[in-house]
């Protein structure tokens, strides 16, 4: 009898744990909405204000690619408050910049200061992109880690779906400043819900708040036995004296994950994906489509795409493992992003057969398929675990702002590229670019899948090969 009532107190601790660890999830992933309905709003809104502003192809850039230069600098940013202020008060500070961002951004009266608000928009992103993996990677448990952190990169997809509906249904008024005003709304809520979350007992330890990082370990896990084990683990790696930029100079280990997390995220970018986001407009009027209204409807189909896509990563992120979902996806982007170049190849050539332009649209879909099931989230998760306690605001900081800033760089060459090697060579150098990162998945990523992040991190500091500190 007694041994009963101990195991029913245990299935409600067990249920209000996890029940609390859902609630953590949707309220940190609502950060990816925002994320992902700045990102997507500027495809269907660069048009109209590319006619409105007489904008030249570099100013065209410009708009598009200074968010990511805010986002950089987000990034950089967020190493200070994050460390500082904690996981909790760097997304609220997301979210108010999201906010005022979107409002200026909607009230623009020249394309300077429309650059301005795309970079303050641009800062919100690099903080959030930074601390949403960061805390749902603290906050999880190891069996489902990768599918917490992927649920937020859905969320990201669902708001850049949500995004292109918008901007659909303002296409007939041409109304842009509607179109990048109204993510205001989304931000006010983000701020709201973020409010009710606690920080997460890694950064609170690592602050010496240790009856604090107990409490929230408490919450979120579901018995005794676990949070214990947890909490030791978690001491363990507090041993180690140096921290941050000090610990990164003085030990070759840790240099080595720092340089991994950045090539990833490097690797992300220049899969080319996003500029089939960006600019997915202009590549359709490319393949054959040529009013706005058909770009659009095909620009939402891309992003129905990204959201149904990213359900295949949460199902198998956490069964599968990283490594293989990452071959396969980048296998697929490859042999899209060749497709689609030999087609607007055909195109640009004269060739007029009817099933062309659809069949452009066909490997964009696929492409864009093969990116929201592998990289688009896979990436986030690996970066989120590899790095050491100590060095992990250090160690994101490097790999989030190289993300931004390899993601300006394609998003301000994207036009100029086209006009020098063409589109077709365009898109087959990203082609190549999808064929290596098959090899530096092979010999460099580890599989992190059931690891907890404080065995990775021994594993890394006991000198173990990248490709095994998940072993």
């Amino acid at each position: 009898m007694e041994e009963a009532i101990i195991l029913e107190g245990e299935e409600k601790q067990e249920l209000f744990a996890n029940k609390t660890t859902l609630l953590v999830v949707l309220s940190a992933a609502m950060a990816g909405l925002l994320f992902g309905l700045d990102i997507g709003v500027i495809s269907g809104a660069l048009p109209f204000i590319t006619s409105a502003f007489k904008l030249t192809s570099q100013q065209q850039e410009w708009v598009v690619s200074s968010m990511m230069l805010g986002a950089a600098l987000g990034a950089i940013s967020n190493a200070w408050f994050s460390f500082k202020l904690g996981r909790k008060y760097s997304l609220l500070i997301s979210a108010l910049f999201f906010a005022v961002g979107s409002v200026g951004s909607g009230l623009s009266g020249n394309v300077e200061l429309l650059i301005f608000w795309r970079i303050i928009l641009g800062f919100a992103i690099g903080i959030a992109s930074y601390t949403a993996p960061l805390y749902l990677s603290e906050m999880a448990p190891e069996n489902i880690r990768g599918k917490m952190i992927s649920a937020y990169q859905l969320l990201i997809t669902v708001g850049i779906l949500v995004a292109f509906l918008s901007d659909t249904y303002f296409t007939p008024t041409q109304n842009w400043r509607m179109m990048l005003g109204i993510l205001c709304i989304p931000a006010f809520l983000l701020m709201l819900t973020i409010s009710f979350l606690p920080n997460t007992p890694r950064w609170l330890a690592a602050k010496g708040r240790h009856e604090e990082a107990l409490q929230v370990l408490h919450l979120i896990r579901n018995n005794e036995r676990k949070v214990k084990k947890e909490y030791d683990e978690i001491q363990d790696s507090l041993k180690v004296k140096q921290e941050g930029w000090h610990l990164f100079k003085a030990n070759k280990n840790v240099r080595r994950v720092v340089f991994l997390g950045m090539a990833l995220q490097a690797m992300q970018q220049f899969t080319g994906m996003n500029i089939i986001m960006y600019y997915a407009p202009e590549i359709f009027k490319r393949a054959g489509f040529q009013s706005n209204y058909q770009q659009m409807i095909a620009t939402v189909i891309i992003g129905l795409t990204f959201v149904l896509a990213t359900f295949i990563a949460i199902f198998t992120v956490d069964k599968l493992g990283r490594k293989p979902i990452l071959k396969v996806g980048f296998t697929i982007m490859a042999i899209g992003t060749f497709v689609l170049g030999l087609c607007l190849h055909l195109i640009g050539q004269g060739n007029t057969s009817a099933f062309i332009p659809y069949a452009s649209i066909g490997m964009a879909i696929m492409c864009i398929g093969g990116y929201a099931m592998s990289a688009a989230p896979v990436i986030w998760v690996l970066c989120s675990e590899i790095q050491p306690l100590k060095s992990r605001d250090f160690g994101i900081s490097c790999s989030t702002t190289t993300n931004w800033v390899s993601n300006m760089i394609i998003g301000a060459t994207f036009l100029t590229l086209i006009h020098l090697v063409g589109i077709t060579w365009t898109f087959w150098l990203y082609t190549i670019c999808n064929v290596l990162f098959i090899f530096v998945v092979i010999f460099f990523v580890p599989e992190t899948k059931n690891v907890t992040l404080e065995h990775i991190e021994k594993n890394l500091l006991n000198n173990k090969p990248l490709r095994e500190i998940g072993d």
